[in-house]
């Protein structure tokens, strides 16, 4: 029997099954073929007659591996958009008309204009030693994946594992009914095993000698095991909702608290109608700044990947696929703006402002030096605003203009602790900051927390209405003086590898100091 026959002799016979998994409509085209470096070159299906069924060796059957959410904890479609997104953002309007032309055309445009760091990817290392072992067997290692051809055949070099490789062309995309036909056509029935990892690939499998999973929940896990001949099941590394906590950075939500800052220069802290519409400001920023994070960090795949401490973050290491990044941020968007809506207009404004301030510094101005800092120091004077705006409190100017140059200096931290960490690994600079700049770095972002701190010395530091017993307010005065002074000391030494409030929230000396100046606060009321 030739392997058009087989074909078609399996396609009668899971029909239905195909009806019911919803795949895509069949297709007889078949994507062009070519060979890694050093392989055999060839554009169409092999001469040769495909086996009908597998040989009872494994070493002479073909494994078959898929790409993404298989070999790579990613998908490198939606990185490659994102990529695309960050480096012509304008350019970006053009990828829904693109998109109009068909997907596989879609991922061949993107292509051809930036593709992701086949050296950086998050590989399944498993499931990479299980293919190398089977290749030292003598067994031939096919890459098929709906991905475009150029992404695969930089993965193929990068790794060096594969015989040949199979990929969307710009016409064909290679995806389901599309990838189980090409591989019968190729091998036969039965005449492959094929790793995969989510719905898609079950019509695969099912034409398959013996299925491989691949990081698939536990649906399609019990159903492979119930339809299929399952050889290996992997792990992919991700582990869903503590990486998506980690992404969301809920232990950054402590910065959103400045919303309070109105109630307690007021010294409505314990009135229960102003307490309640700051906590819903608290919350819409949460949501809104978590967006933000995600947005940044996706935006940030490459960067995060060659530094020598982000590359643990959950997008980055691959612990959180993007696409569920990208099904969180409208979600978290939408909460932002429906917790915004029943509080005054002037906070939904606010909100606005700071979503505006934050994409830009997203898509543009994190790059430029000292415009970034700037920036993030507005960021936190709109939480302060929006405190104002939700409890129709005022603020006084100088507060603000501390809180200013306060996180201005925070920000200067943090840009000098990426600097002490490239300098310890022997790099230059990162973000157009560079490891010479260390000393002025430090000496501005010093500047400003000690400047913060006397601004707000001459606000509430002398006979003040709303502190009888305001002596006590120099001793929290000086406490803070004290901890700007160890946090420096502390990113001088290398301590402070992440955001300098994460530090803060760790670091036993800055949580006594916290609680101290909160008692004090309290006790000068």
């Amino acid at each position: 029997m030739s392997s058009e026959a087989a074909l078609r002799v399996f396609q009668g016979a899971a029909g239905n099954r195909e009806a019911a998994t919803g795949a895509e409509a069949h297709g007889n085209a078949l994507v062009q073929t070519r060979e890694t470096a050093g392989a055999e070159h060839t554009n169409a299906p092999s001469s040769a007659p495909a086996p009908e069924y597998a040989s009872d060796s494994d070493a002479a059957v073909p494994l078959v591996v898929d790409l993404d959410g298989t070999l790579v904890s990613s998908d490198l479609l939606i990185e490659s958009a994102m990529l695309f997104a960050k480096e012509r953002p304008l350019g970006a309007l053009k990828l829904p008309f693109w998109l109009t032309e068909g997907r596989a055309r879609f991922k061949q445009r993107i292509a051809r204009e930036v593709r992701p760091d086949a050296r950086t990817l998050p590989y399944n290392r498993a499931l990479i030693a299980y293919v190398e072992e089977q290749r030292r067997r003598g067994r031939r290692i096919i890459l098929a994946t709906a991905a475009d051809e150029a992404i695969a055949h930089d993965v193929a070099r990068e790794l060096g594992l594969f015989d040949a490789v199979y990929a969307s062309d710009g016409q064909t995309n290679l995806k389901g009914v599309r990838k189980r036909d090409r591989l019968v056509a190729e091998f036969g029935v039965a005449g492959f095993d094929y790793a995969g990892n989510g719905n898609v690939d079950r019509v695969v499998w099912a034409a398959a000698r013996k299925a491989i999973i691949v990081g698939a929940n536990a649906d399609v896990r019990e159903d492979a095991a119930r339809g299929y001949d399952v050889a290996r099941v992997f792990e992919d590394g991700a582990s869903g909702l503590n990486a998506l906590v980690e992404a969301l950075r809920v232990k950054h939500w402590f910065k959103n608290a400045l919303v309070f800052v109105p109630l307690l220069t007021a010294h409505r802290l314990f009135d229960v109608a102003s307490l309640s519409h700051a906590f819903a400001a608290f919350v819409a920023f949460c949501f809104c700044a978590s967006s933000v994070y995600l947005l940044n960090d996706l935006l940030d795949l490459p960067h995060d990947r060659v530094h020598p401490h982000k590359k643990q973050r959950a997008l980055a290491s691959g612990r959180l696929r993007v696409g569920h990044a990208l099904i969180v941020m409208p979600l978290l968007w939408a909460g932002a703006i429906g917790v915004s809506l029943t509080q005054p207009p002037a906070m939904l404004g606010v909100l606005a402002l700071y979503c505006f301030l934050m994409l830009a510094y997203c898509f543009r101005l994190r790059d430029n030096v000292v415009v970034d800092v700037v920036t993030l120091a507005a960021g936190y004077a709109l939480r302060v605003m929006a405190g104002s705006a939700a409890t129709e409190l005022p603020v006084a100017p100088l507060v603000v203009s501390a809180c200013v140059l306060f996180f201005f200096g925070l920000a200067l931290l943090k840009r000098y602790a990426e600097l002490v960490t490239m300098r310890s690994i022997g790099g230059s600079g990162a973000r157009g900051y560079f490891v010479g700049h260390s000393a002025v770095v430090a000496g501005f972002g010093t500047a400003s927390g000690y400047l913060a701190i006397a601004m707000l010395m001459l606000e509430t530091g002398f006979e003040h209405p709303l502190f009888s017993r305001y002596s006590l307010i120099w001793i929290g005065y000086a406490l803070v003086i004290y901890w700007t002074t160890h946090i420096w000391l502390m990113a001088r030494r290398g301590r402070i590898t992440d955001d300098p409030v994460s530090f803060t929230l760790t670091d036993p000396v800055s949580r006594i100091v916290g609680v101290a100046v909160a008692l004090l606060l309290l006790l000068s009321a």
